[in-house]
Order: C-alpha cells, then sequence, then structure tokens
C-alpha cells in the first residue's frame, strides 16, 4: 500500500458536498500538489486524511494506518501543517518545538539533536527564544513547517508551505522540499503554480469537491489550450490575406488576430502534430509577399490548464 491513500472520500456539510467521491494516493519519493480553486475541497480533503475531520464516507490511510479508526498510529507517521499554521502564541518557539517533541514521545537527547538540525534547515536560530505571537508572518508558517518535521515522519501533508515567505524563503523552502522528498511521500495544498511546476512530480486538480485531473506537470501541460499554438508577427496591417492561406493548411486550425500596431499584425495559429514548419510557413506567405517579422511557438503553463480545467482563474 502506498504511504498515503485515500478512498472514495465524502464529506458533507448539511445539502453541501465539499469533498465528493475523491480518490487517490501517493507513494514514497512523490511530492503532489493539491489545487483547485477557493472553496474546491482541498482543505477539507486534508483535513479527513490527517484524521482531523471525520469524513461522511470513504477511508484514508496513512502508512497502512486508518485515519480514523486507528489515528495515534497514523499520526505518528504524519507530518501535518494546517491551514493558518496555528501555535501556542505565548510560548517561545524553542519550547515550543520541545513540547511538540515531547509529543511525540522523543527522549531529551533525540529532541535536542533533531531540533538542532531543524533550526538550521528552516532557518529559525534569529527566532528561537521569541514568543511566538512576536514573529511575523513569514517566521511563524516557518515554525510552523518545524512542528511538522520535528519527528521525522515518513508522510507529510503541507497546507501553503510557503505563504508569507519573501522570495528567498521561499526558494530555500522549496529546496528544503526537495532535499527530503525521495525519502517521503508529501502533498502540497498551495494556489502558486510555479510552485508545483519547481517541486511537484504529480498535481491533482479538484473543484467543487470533485477530482478533475491526476497527472505530472508535463502530462497537464500538453493539454493546455495553448498547446501547439504558434505566435507570427506579420509585416502587414491587414492580416486576411495570411488568414486565408494558413487556414487551408491541414495543420492548422484556428487563427486568431491578437494585436495591430503600427502596419505590424500580431496573430495566434492553433496547430495539430501536421503543424508546418516555421520554413514553410515564411514560404506559404511570402509566395503572397507577407513578410514573417516574428515566429515562436507560445509556451504552455499551468495557470492555463488550471483555467481550462475548472473553468476559474488561479487563485491569488
Amino acid at each position: 500500500m502506498a504511504l498515503v491513500v485515500a478512498r472514495d472520500l465524502v464529506k458533507r456539510f448539511g445539502s453541501l458536498t465539499a469533498v465528493d467521491k475523491v480518490s487517490f494516493s501517493v507513494d514514497r519519493g512523490e511530492v503532489v500538489g493539491f489545487l483547485g480553486p477557493n472553496g474546491a475541497g482541498k482543505s477539507t480533503a486534508m483535513r479527513i486524511i490527517s484524521g482531523f475531520m471525520e469524513p461522511t464516507s470513504g477511508q484514508a490511510w496513512i502508512d497502512g494506518h486508518d485515519s480514523h479508526t486507528d489515528p495515534i498510529a497514523a499520526r505518528r507517521r504524519l507530518g501535518y501543517l494546517p491551514e493558518g499554521a496555528p501555535a501556542y502564541a505565548d510560548m517561545t518557539v524553542g519550547a515550543f518545538l520541545e513540547f511538540i517533541a515531547a509529543m511525540h514521545g522523543m527522549s531529551k537527547a533525540k529532541a535536542n539533536a533533531r531540533l538542532a538540525e531543524l533550526v538550521e534547515r528552516v532557518d529559525l536560530a534569529e527566532v528561537w527564544n521569541q514568543r511566538i505571537e512576536s514573529l511575523s508572518k513569514g517566521f511563524k508558517r516557518r515554525v510552523a513547517i518545524a512542528q511538522a518535521l520535528v519527528h521525522d515522519p515518513d508522510a507529510l501533508i503541507l497546507d501553503e508551505p510557503t505563504d508569507g515567505l519573501d522570495p528567498i524563503q521561499k526558494y530555500e523552502m522549496r529546496d528544503l522540499i526537495r532535499s527530503i522528498a525521495s525519502r517521503k511521500a508529501i502533498i502540497i495544498s498551495t494556489h502558486i503554480l510555479e510552485e508545483v511546476e519547481a517541486v511537484c512530480t504529480r498535481a491533482i486538480i479538484i473543484a467543487k469537491g470533485r477530482l478533475l485531473a491526476d497527472a505530472t506537470p508535463a502530462e497537464l501541460l500538453a493539454r493546455a489550450p495553448s498547446n501547439g499554438t504558434l505566435a507570427l508577427a506579420l509585416a502587414t496591417a491587414d492580416p486576411q490575406g495570411a488568414i486565408d492561406i494558413l487556414s487551408k493548411h491541414p495543420g492548422v486550425g484556428q487563427v486568431d488576430v491578437v494585436q495591430r500596431v503600427n502596419g505590424v499584425t500580431r496573430i495566434a495559429v492553433r496547430t495539430s502534430k501536421s503543424r508546418p514548419s516555421p520554413a514553410e510557413i515564411t514560404s506559404l506567405l511570402g509566395r503572397s509577399n507577407i513578410a514573417v517579422t516574428e515566429f515562436y511557438m507560445e509556451r504552455a503553463t499551468l495557470d492555463d490548464v488550471f483555467r481550462q480545467i475548472t473553468g476559474h482563474g488561479a487563485e491569488n
């Protein structure tokens, strides 16, 4: 069995179905990005898998232990960063993490060694003796990530792990995730699509509680609406002749005018696998004295895929 398994998870709040028969699994060495619009059911699903919320139906396991019928054993193998990163505000960073280590049954010597390592990896030395309530949002987030890692769990569920971090801290956090990924199963809920491309081996997209996609970033990018779109700049203010010529090619679908500026027209050409080559397009248009001044393939993005699959814009 995979380290994290969700099978037919359903959660209803009255007439609202927040999670609707969601199933997936995460093996050791995988980092899975969990994506969806606001209110899609991401945090609810993560709370169910981590054992902090009862499902209406369905089951979840952490390293073979049912999150709800065997919650203690499941949580021993899980590190969880919940939404909002709650902590005891009146405790110092050091006291809080020592308390977490004690709750996991770690000896004083083992806890001290582990916390010394985390202080360096999560960069908490300068705030070690400060009360948590006095910390910036970024430091609070780092403390919350440290508490999820204290007992070196096999599985991690991280809800918005880089929320509140500056660009350098985000890079460091992603580097930390990459450095431990081969030994763990990691689920990351995030609204930052570049984060999925940076650290995730798979991406799951849900909307209205339903799982809509489960694939590698590369597989998702292949589904992007801009995939296979050629962008051309033509030295003409009237592109209709070029549109008529290109539309006759069997590898060309829709042709759209994007912009007309100072006698130059930019067009987007949707193509299939049998798309014409740059030389072929230049030759075809050149016969009608239409010069191509720019030619490039548009790069697909996960944002395009997200919008296409969910019918929403990316979260802010």
